[in-house]
């Protein structure tokens, strides 16, 4: 086989050596039995969540070993393909061969980025918190350019996304902003943002045109189901009302409907604005915090396998990860992960997914 197809089969086979690892395959075919067995049984549909559930766990399980087993096999008769096209010195077969590999190569990397998404909140929507860093207008005018790129990337994969909170600047931008973001994955896709944002850039407020340097950090937490539980005692918090800020019409700033709830254990402060009801903006804010805390207990057990895998990678929200430089020239580069790319403004017009993608792959282990 030629050189060149055969660094891409190479490729191929090693990127569906880690979506076996990622499927857990031995656990993962023997779980699909068991599901198998169970939906067979009359009795399963008397408890409708539960059928639902398993439904749901069967046919994702099904539909990545079914795409594990079909990629192989295509594989296979690709590389045989080529191989009697190679031997017969039949360009146009073996162009088609190719076409053929190069598109196998496309969907075996996007079925091993969507089996990453394994975590047991990964699928679910995600609360996606900004604030801004010392620097007054230039760190809140970013905070607003970092709001708006996540919008932007939200809105190209199908995600809805809501205001909850927003604390406007003096002069321009946001202090802090609180958005959640409903979609599937969406936790999954975004949970490795969560740190500090560097901007370089030449400043629009500055009359001098000097370069600034502005900084906000991201924090991101998944949105916790019912069946959740998370016990957070009422003596362990403390519970402010405030007239909300921002737009809102006749209602901002004449009542106090605003709520802000502090976990006094762990310092944990979150607020919402959202609704005009005080009730409605402390039960959001209170699902808000009980999402921090399960977060917090994720970072724990993150911290844990990291070190079993001998890895000393930041994972804290509080630790810098990536870098958008518009002067003296244009690049982004993740921090972590050594990804750049020179269109800066495509990155903040929501052009992420190669950031993510590789954030992804590292916190699992790939190591890419």
């Amino acid at each position: 086989m030629r050189a060149e197809h055969q660094a891409v089969v190479d490729e191929i086979k090693q990127a569906l050596g880690l979506l076996r690892r990622h499927l857990d395959w031995e656990n993962a075919t023997r779980r699909l039995e068991e599901l198998n067995s169970l939906v067979e049984d009359p009795d399963l549909w008397n408890d409708s969540s539960k059928a639902q559930a398993l439904m749901r766990e069967r046919t994702n399980l099904d539909t990545a070993i079914t795409a594990y087993n079909r990629i192989v096999q295509d594989l296979d008769d690709t590389v045989e393909l080529m191989e009697l096209s190679e031997m017969e010195d039949d360009e146009e077969t073996l162009g088609e061969a190719a076409e053929a590999l190069r598109e196998l190569q496309v969907e075996v990397d996007k079925r091993r980025l969507e089996s990453m998404l394994s975590g047991e909140v990964d699928g679910n929507d995600c609360y996606l918190e900004i604030h801004a860093g010392a620097g007054g207008t230039e760190s809140q005018d970013w905070t607003q350019i970092l709001l708006r790129m996540y919008m932007r990337w939200a809105e190209q994969h199908g995600c809805k996304v809501k205001t909850l909170e927003e604390s406007a600047g003096e002069e321009a931008g946001l202090k802090s902003v609180t958005i959640e973001i409903s979609g599937e994955n969406a936790y999954g896709w975004l949970k490795t943002e969560s740190g500090v944002h560097r901007l370089v850039r030449i400043s629009p407020f500055d009359s001098n045109a000097r370069r600034h340097t502005s900084f906000s950090s991201v924090g991101v937490f998944p949105v916790i189901d019912d069946d959740i539980d998370i016990e957070i005692e009422e003596k362990d918090l403390r519970i402010d009302t405030y007239r909300a800020s921002g737009a809102g019409g006749q209602h901002v700033n004449r009542t106090e409907s605003a709520i802000r709830i502090t976990h006094i254990p762990t310092n944990v402060v979150v607020q919402c604005q959202n609704d005009r009801s005080q009730h409605k903006n402390k039960a959001s804010a209170m699902k808000m915090l009980k999402s921090r805390l399960y977060e917090l207990e994720l970072q724990k057990r993150e911290e844990a396998a990291q070190e079993t895998r001998g890895q000393q990678t930041d994972i804290g929200w509080g630790h810098q990860i990536r870098s958008y430089v518009l002067h003296p020239y244009q690049m982004v580069k993740d921090l972590r992960t050594g990804v750049e790319k020179g269109n800066a403004q495509g990155v903040l017009d929501g052009d992420l997914d190669d950031y993510l993608a590789a954030a992804l792959s590292q916190r699992v282990g790939d190591g890419e």
